[in-house]
């Protein structure tokens, strides 16, 4: 019903979020088998309906996944050191969407100058933003 919703609305893609359930207390018995094929549903499903697709969380399974998605979005991989396994996405030549959310990248103009270079070198388009997404700053590193 969602991916119906988002195509009623003109929406040019989707970002489903939690796509990694196997690894945390969903309440369901979830296996990574189980999951990729439920992320490899819904990316069908999304591109079913003309809308692109966009891979958050599931890191570990990236390489079975990256010919199914159009985009990957991340939250924090330089804070937790998770930017290698996105890597499958910029050689796919697909775009890679991350935020960053450390104080230290706020206040600290060194910081946050090496941070861009990073990610630009990555390949990455990242934003660096407040924790609490309260708009006091906002910058982005492309």
């Amino acid at each position: 019903e969602r991916l119906n919703l988002a195509m009623q609305k003109g929406c040019d893609g989707v970002e489903p979020d939690n796509m990694d359930g196997y690894l945390n207390d969903s309440g369901f018995d979830l296996t990574a088998r189980d999951q990729l094929a439920f992320n490899k549903f819904i990316a069908n499903e999304a591109h079913k309906r003309g809308l692109s697709v966009g891979l958050k969380n599931d890191l570990d399974q990236i390489p079975e996944l990256v010919d199914f998605y159009d985009f990957s979005v991340n939250e924090q991989c330089y804070e937790f050191d998770e930017c290698d396994t996105l890597e499958p996405f910029v050689q796919a030549g697909k775009p890679v969407l991350n935020a960053e959310y450390l104080q230290q990248y706020i206040d600290d103009t060194q910081e946050r100058e090496a941070l861009c270079d990073a990610t630009n070198n990555a390949q990455f388009s990242t934003l660096i933003l407040p924790l609490d997404l309260d708009d006091s700053f906002r910058l982005s590193c492309f």
